[in-house]
């Protein structure tokens, strides 16, 4: 086991400006696509399975590492939740697909990751413990080409990584969409991608508090069945960046083994009822505060990626 280290660094290619601009034009003209089909909404995580309420409460006594930011001082705060599938499109639950977990912390308050100050801090989770693309670019690659459907995809990665490394990237995106998923109640969710934690770094992850089997039926029911009854609660923990082998801050596709770096529980994450809507809700870590900026070159392109989605769809 390794101490949390603050010798992270972010690599920033001189091109990078450029790159992402590039990616915004391809990401504008699938979002419209889309659009044009669905009608307005996100141009990733579109399906909203659930939006809930409930509480986010940090913790006392936190390690040094952790205080900060919203972390600093024990505290409960209000929180809104949005459960989502990752797809383009809007797809039934049974589908297979990457499922996420949006939380939005309210009444913070201190500077913002953009300028000015803010009011609330957002994580973005999903149910994978690693992220299928390591750049920005790789990633909407398969993203416009797989908005043109499973075909294009094949032939885009055969064409751009090879026969080997086409097979290689279509397996780990079929592990990804295919990982077994019994129900939000019962699974853990992670940010995969870092953030700050003050000069420190981390990623954060959602456990289930003696989650019970879901029983067999749609996850989306399990859930509501689950809070009509009572609250659904998940401790919420910290994973510090230690070394760049072990915990690298620009390779997301990267398994941060808790072997290197366990994680600290920080906070407990209390669902206590069904939200009517958080659809026209913006749902960024970039909105968040400065002491959790969030790192790495697919955070960087989020940030362009997520005001994109905003703007098509009326909430920029």
């Amino acid at each position: 086991m390794d101490q949390p280290s603050t010798g992270w660094r972010e690599r920033i290619a001189p091109d990078e400006e450029a790159r992402l601009a590039r990616q915004g034009e391809k990401l504008s003209a699938v979002h419209a696509a889309k659009s044009a089909r669905f009608g307005p909404g996100r141009l990733a995580h579109r399906k909203a399975v659930l939006a809930a309420r409930g509480t986010f409460e940090v913790l006392p006594d936190l390690p040094e590492p952790a205080r900060h930011g919203l972390f600093a001082r024990p505290k409960q705060y209000p929180a809104v939740i949005r459960l989502s599938n990752a797809s383009l499109d809007v797809l039934p639950n049974k589908k297979p697909d990457v499922r996420g977990f949006a939380v939005k912390v309210q009444g913070v308050s201190g500077a913002s990751s953009l300028g000015g100050e803010t009011d609330h801090q957002d994580f973005l989770c999903i149910n994978q413990d690693a992220f299928a693309a390591r750049t920005s670019d790789e990633f909407v690659g398969v993203i416009a080409a797989l908005s043109r459907g499973q075909g294009a995809l094949l032939v885009y990665l055969l064409r751009t990584y090879g026969p080997g490394g086409g097979l290689a990237r279509l397996k780990l995106l079929a592990a990804a969409l295919g990982k077994p998923f019994s129900g939000f109640a019962t699974q853990t969710f992670n940010t995969v991608l870092p953030f700050a934690v003050g000069p420190y770094a981390a990623r954060l992850r959602l456990v289930p508090v003696a989650p019970t089997p879901p029983g067999g039926k749609d996850f989306e029911q399990d859930m509501r069945d689950r809070l009509a009854v009572g609250p659904v609660a998940y401790d919420v923990g910290l994973q510090f960046f230690v070394d760049e082998a072990a915990t690298p801050i620009e390779d997301p596709t990267v398994v941060w083994f808790e072997s290197r770096s366990p994680f600290v529980a920080v906070a407990r994450l209390v669902l206590t009822g069904v939200e009517a809507d958080v659809e026209a809700m913006r749902f960024d870590p970039w909105g968040g505060l400065a002491e959790h900026r969030p790192l790495g070159e697919i955070m960087r392109a989020r940030k362009a990626a997520y005001y994109l989605s905003q703007k098509g769809r009326g909430a920029a």
